[in-house]
């Protein structure tokens, strides 16, 4: 595919977030202009963008079933932008060089205090994007299998976050209550409240 991207140009930069404006050409040949939002500075994203460098992937997001219990691993956490708390499979960021499966490790550790056993490479997607017509941030769908004990011990100062581990049943339970809820959050509760177990192996 032709690159349609012509031109980045930043518009505010942030530790963990960025604004720009790109100038691309659509599918009849005229200039236009589109704001992205993205978790990479300038000179990752012109590189992807125009120099066709690697896209460097951002996060990692997982969905962990505890071994123990057969429950999924859930977090509410309060989102500023929702000024709410919101539902959500425990995520965060790769820092740097970090290979996925070791960010997927210290996420989950820090958010909800378990340990990552196994990591299901099958089911494992990379590259998933959640509202791509804002940003280009990515990510990669992590399935894995998780023991220990809940802990809020290793949570950020900013992190305000309680861990839910939900059964079937209390997986559909929660998907018929009007509660905020992260989009990959309700797909992965969908399909767990339908296939339990299953849907890890």
């Amino acid at each position: 595919m032709d690159n349609k991207i012509k031109k980045l140009v930043p518009l505010a930069q942030t530790k963990f977030l960025s604004l720009y404006t790109v100038e691309y050409e659509n599918k009849i040949g005229s200039t236009k202009h589109w704001t992205v939002a993205s978790r990479k500075d300038f000179e990752t994203l012109k590189g992807q963008y125009l120099e066709g460098k690697e896209e460097k992937i951002d996060a990692a997001i997982i969905a962990a079933l505890h071994v123990d219990s057969k429950k999924i691993v859930c977090i509410r956490q309060f989102r500023v932008p929702l000024n709410d708390y919101v539902y959500e499979l425990p995520a965060g960021l790769i820092d740097g060089n970090e290979d996925f499966a070791d960010a997927a490790a210290r996420e989950l550790n820090e958010e909800t205090g378990l340990k990552l056993l196994e990591i299901n490479h099958k089911k494992t997607k990379k590259g998933v994007y959640a509202s791509a017509g804002m940003t280009d941030e990515s990510a990669t769908m992590v399935f894995c299998t998780c023991n220990g004990t809940v802990s809020k011990d290793n949570l950020e100062e900013d992190e305000d976050i309680e861990v839910a581990l939900l059964s079937q049943d209390e997986a559909r339970e929660l998907l018929k209550k009007d509660v905020k809820m992260d989009m990959r959050a309700f797909i992965m509760l969908q399909a767990f409240s339908e296939l339990g177990e299953k849907l890890f192996n």
